[in-house]
């Protein structure tokens, strides 16, 4: 059943790329900032959503998510618009693999273990999270938080995480625990998102930087 048309929009974005990306490192917790191809690219995010109002925005706690944000919003033209900081949407912590290259790792514990550890639903990591328990902490919030001010007709931004945004979207679009491990959240892409009462899906849009060559982190 699709909520009434006085809806709000869904907007979901992937912070820029970060130091640690550019270097191919599992960053999870770590609070580094954005390369200057991060910052140009959150410039050109903004300029794409230039015909949204949005009512509310959210962030993670970590500094790439802030910068994101504030240089997205410079060019969108919302600069007034003040983010809410919550834990709920930080990264998955990736425990003992924090601070590694992840192709070296590949190369250590091979292509089947690496793609589990790196997409997997269930695949624990020591002293770290699953991408399920990233979900139980991400759409718990949503529901609780986010879906209120949509279904009241507020525009909802939200500049997140990778695995932050694959866990909502596996609520979002219903996507099975295999089905997730197919899904990438790509920095150049951003997702416009209408829900129903249940907070799921009814349609999906995307934007994408122009002539953009997508780097797989």
């Amino acid at each position: 059943m699709k909520i009434s048309k006085k809806s709000g929009l869904l907007v979901l974005v992937r912070h820029g790329e970060s130091e640690w990306n550019k270097l191919a490192k599992w960053t999870g917790h770590t609070d580094v900032g954005l390369t200057k191809k991060g910052i140009k690219d959150a410039g050109l995010m903004g300029e794409l959503l230039q015909d949204i109002h949005f009512n509310k925005a959210y962030i993670s706690p970590l500094v790439r998510t802030e910068e994101t944000l504030n240089t997205l919003l410079i060019t969108q033209g919302q600069t007034d618009l003040k983010p809410v900081v919550a834990k709920a949407l930080n990264e998955r912590d990736y425990g003992i693999y924090t601070g590694l290259n992840k192709w070296e790792v590949q190369k250590k514990i091979g292509h089947t273990a690496f793609q589990a550890v790196r997409r997997g639903f269930n695949t624990p990591i020591p002293k770290g999270e699953s991408l399920r328990v990233v979900y139980e902490r991400v759409v718990p919030f949503y529901k609780k938080v986010i879906l209120p001010q949509l279904k009241s007709g507020e525009n909802v931004l939200i500049v997140s995480h990778g695995n932050t945004i694959r866990a909502l979207s596996k609520y979002l679009f219903n996507f099975t625990d295999r089905g997730i491990s197919r899904v990438e959240m790509l920095f150049d892409e951003i997702l416009l998102v209408r829900v129903n009462s249940y907070g799921k899906a009814t349609s999906k849009r995307v934007r994408k930087i122009p002539n953009e060559q997508v780097r797989h982190y």
